[in-house]
């Protein structure tokens, strides 16, 4: 393998080098989406509250993925759940489809999409090289995330109540070991397979 390929594109399309781009991009897109769905399902004790991986997910399958493939991901998973699939955190128990959708946590799927898309473009710009340009990544794609989710929670809910406390301030501490683990990860990945390359 070149120097060349492996300076230029993704981890995905560096790690993984083929002729059929889109075999590589369909397996890659279900792949994520099943690891989105995985993740919005598992819950791990955490303080003030438990936490799921998934805006950890997201922003690997964005920055490593990059925007095109990355936002389709995201979109593949979003249409299972709007097709009345189980993916989404607390389905089939709160609802599916996209009545599940538009309600308070709505938002934030949207949120997943562009956070993603921007993720993965800083992706393409080699933002998970190092650890200090992946951190700032995953602070900024994380913030796209809840902007999208708060401007929306407001929405629904009223912004008369207390929005950051209900979609913000419980999830920070779970969101800051999120981007610490990402953080430590990505740049390694990388430094692992130059090194073997």
């Amino acid at each position: 393998m070149s120097s060349l390929a492996i300076s230029n594109g993704t981890l995905a399309q560096s790690l993984w080098q083929t002729e059929n781009t889109l075999v590589r991009n369909i397996t890659l897109a279900v792949a994520g989406s099943l690891a989105l769905w995985v993740s919005a399902k598992i819950q791990v004790p955490f303080f003030p509250v438990p936490m799921t991986m998934q805006t950890f997910v997201v922003l690997v399958i964005g920055m490593t993925f990059g925007w095109r493939l990355g936002g389709a991901t995201v979109l593949l998973y979003l249409a299972e759940g709007a097709s009345g699939l189980p993916v989404f955190a607390g389905t089939p128990e709160k609802g599916v489809g996209l009545a599940y959708m538009v309600g308070p946590t709505g938002g934030y799927l949207a949120g997943f999409l562009a956070g993603a898309v921007f993720i993965g473009w800083l992706g393409e710009k080699s933002w998970d090289r190092s650890f200090l340009t992946t951190l700032a990544a995953m602070f900024l794609g994380t913030a796209v995330i809840y902007a999208f989710g708060v401007v929306w929670l407001g929405t629904v809910i009223g912004w008369d109540k207390p929005v950051l406390q209900y979609g913000v301030y419980p999830f920070l501490p779970a969101e800051a070991f999120k981007i610490a683990l990402a953080t430590a990860v990505l740049p390694l990945v990388w430094r692992f397979h130059t090194k073997k390359s």
